[in-house]
């Protein structure tokens, strides 16, 4: 779209839902347009309190079918969430539903993103998005058949690029469902790789819990032999400080959960 229509649609710090090209992932800048939408809008409030984001679709114009399109891929990337996180459960040996509970249909931190990668006329200088790994539950991933996605291989700690399978979604585990069962799953390190010739686009579907969880290990999880690992945090409080690094380079270490992580030696 023309840069004036992309303007019209800007997100900021404030309102964090739209249109973006300065994003930075752990303090580095990403080589990347992405426009950000949530599910559902929550009614218009009376009025904002200081440091309150602001989440209103801003869906632009000139796109036929779009908004409409975007709206059923979302509910459909809900119930498949659901039914993913119902198999983690049961993997877990907890009963299906027992995640469901930290999920609520009007929060506002489950979220949608359109990722434009253009093409770099350096890409051995930067990344679409550089290493990191997702801070909520899951990730459901879509991306075209060009890829460019890349998983950190526990084994000998190189990257293993992902390449498309025509009809099937990437399923990123989280930090949260990392917390959660007390290091039994591992969040899944990876970063997006950019050409010189080919643009791609990628549409992942962010599912994080309600803005007021507090997350720590599941007690049917820990136990004396299995203390947990994690100091609790806000969940809410968590993702408004990582929304807002998306937007400048910070002068401190980017928030993660390594931040909460428990020394296990120390105590015993």
């Amino acid at each position: 779209m023309p840069a004036e229509q992309k303007a019209a649609v800007r997100r900021d710090e404030v309102a964090p839902l739209g249109y973006y090209e300065s994003e930075h992932t752990k303090n580095v800048r990403d080589w990347k347009e992405v426009f950000d939408f949530v599910p559902r809008e929550p009614p218009p409030p009376a009025a904002v309190a200081d440091g309150e984001l602001v989440f209103e679709n801003k869906w632009p114009q000139g796109l036929p079918g779009f908004r409409v399109a975007m709206e059923e891929y979302a509910k459909a990337m809900e119930e498949l969430a659901l039914k993913l996180l119902e198999l983690i459960a049961r993997s877990l040996g907890l009963r299906p539903d027992r995640l469901n509970g930290f999920f609520k249909d009007d929060d506002q931190t489950t979220f949608l993103r359109l990722n434009h990668y253009p093409p770099c006329p350096s890409p051995e200088l930067v990344l679409g998005v550089t290493r990191h790994k997702d801070a909520g539950a899951l990730t459901i991933l879509y991306q075209d058949d060009v890829g460019g996605l890349d998983v950190r291989r526990r084994s000998d700690g190189e990257w293993v690029r992902v390449r498309p399978v025509p009809g099937s979604f990437v399923i990123n585990v989280g930090d949260v469902i990392q917390v959660w069962s007390n290091d039994r799953y591992e969040s899944a390190e990876h970063r997006a790789s950019v050409n010189s010739h080919e643009q791609r686009f990628s549409l992942p579907y962010f599912f994080n819990p309600g803005g007021d969880v507090m997350v720590e290990p599941l007690e049917e999880l820990v136990s004396d032999d299995s203390p947990p690992r994690y100091e609790p945090y806000n969940w809410g409080v968590f993702f408004r400080t990582k929304r807002s690094s998306n937007f400048k380079k910070l002068a401190v270490e980017n928030l993660q959960i390594a931040h909460f992580r428990k020394d296990l030696n120390s105590i015993a």
